[in-house]
């Protein structure tokens, strides 16, 4: 979820690109309205838009989608919606937003094709089993890294991953005046370069929202493959 109007964008075009939007129905708006009332951070709807148009794209796939940072389920709603065949695991250490979020995705209908798993997310991500079509990130920004080296032995070749709020407040380009860095902007402006150089990756981050890092698994590794030889 972006921090306010206009600090990635100038206020005039982020109003214009909100204004074409779509309506949402009826469950979505309720979502969002219940995330901005209690401060809950979910996906911004242009974002919310991107990971269903990637979700859609893994049709005829092998439909596993993977997600960490389920908070009330807004992501994995959007995602089940838009790839009825697909899988999707949400991940997340709170276990009452855990329960939150499956009732959403039973008054959505879709949860029984998503598996609420609990526990802190590089534990679960290490014992997951891929390969994965999609993945989708908003979680613990200082362990971004390690989320990504944990995905992407998982991901398919050809694999899409997305992370949101690498632009972070506006804060990753221009540090907030007499203010103390917090550890989540220093790791954050340590992993995009990672995200943007990585050589398995194709890369880009797209002033969508809060920021978002979209890639595509374009290469294995020799481990992936059961090496070294």
């Amino acid at each position: 979820m972006k921090d306010r109007l206009g600090a990635i964008l100038r206020p005039e075009q982020e109003r214009y690109l909100e204004s074409l939007l779509p309506p949402r129905d009826e469950i979505v708006r309720e979502m969002e309205a219940e995330a901005a009332e209690e401060d809950v951070p979910i996906s911004a709807p242009e974002v919310g838009r991107l990971l269903a148009m990637q979700a859609r794209a893994t049709a005829g796939l092998a439909n596993r989608i993977v997600e960490v940072g389920c908070a009330i389920g807004y992501g994995a709603l959007l995602m089940a919606r838009a790839a009825p065949d697909a899988r999707v695991l949400t991940i997340d250490q709170d276990e009452a937003m855990l329960q939150r979020a499956r009732g959403w995705l039973e008054r959505a209908e879709v949860a029984d094709r998503v598996d609420l798993l609990h526990g802190p997310a590089r534990q679960v991500l290490a014992d997951l089993q891929g390969p994965f079509d999609l993945a989708y990130v908003d979680a613990a920004k200082e362990e971004y890294r390690h989320y990504l080296d944990l995905l992407l032995p998982q991901m398919r070749l050809g694999g899409v991953l997305i992370f949101d709020n690498l632009l972070w407040k506006g804060w990753i380009a221009e540090p907030p005046a007499g203010q103390e860095e917090d550890a989540q902007t220093r790791a954050l402006r340590a992993f995009n370069p990672y995200l943007m150089i990585h050589p398995q990756l194709h890369s880009v981050i797209l002033p969508l929202g809060d920021g978002v890092g979209l890639a595509t698994k374009t290469k294995t590794t020799i481990l992936e493959m059961g090496g070294p030889y």
